[in-house]
C-alpha cells in the first residue's frame, strides 16, 4: 500500500502533468481534523478540468492511481446525478 505522502505526490503530479487540469483539491474525511485517521480512509479528490469529454471517453488516466475497485459516476444508480438533477448533464458537471 502506498503512503499518504506517495498518494498526494501521485495526485498532484497527475494534475501538473495534464494541461486539461486547472486545479485539484481534497475533500471528505481527510480534510476534517476531527476525524481520526484510519487505514480505511480514502482520498476524495476533485480535479477541476477544462472539459470532461476526453476523460469520460478514455479512462486510462485513472491507471496511474492503481487498480480501480469502485467507480461511481453521476449516471450510475449510486451516483449523485439524480439527487442534484444532473443526470447526463455533462456540460454542467461530471463526477
Amino acid at each position: 500500500m502506498r503512503t499518504e505522502e506517495e498518494m498526494f505526490h501521485s495526485i498532484i503530479s497527475a494534475a501538473e502533468a495534464d494541461e486539461r487540469v486547472l486545479a485539484v483539491y481534497l475533500k471528505g474525511s481527510r480534510t476534517n481534523p476531527n476525524v481520526p485517521k484510519d487505514i480505511y480512509q480514502d482520498f476524495d479528490i476533485v480535479y477541476v478540468v477544462k472539459e470532461t469529454e476526453s476523460f469520460r471517453r478514455d479512462l486510462s488516466w485513472l491507471d496511474r492511481f492503481g487498480t480501480v475497485i469502485l467507480k461511481q459516476e453521476q449516471d450510475d444508480d449510486f451516483g449523485y446525478g439524480d439527487r442534484f438533477g444532473l443526470r447526463s448533464q455533462y456540460d454542467q458537471a461530471y463526477s
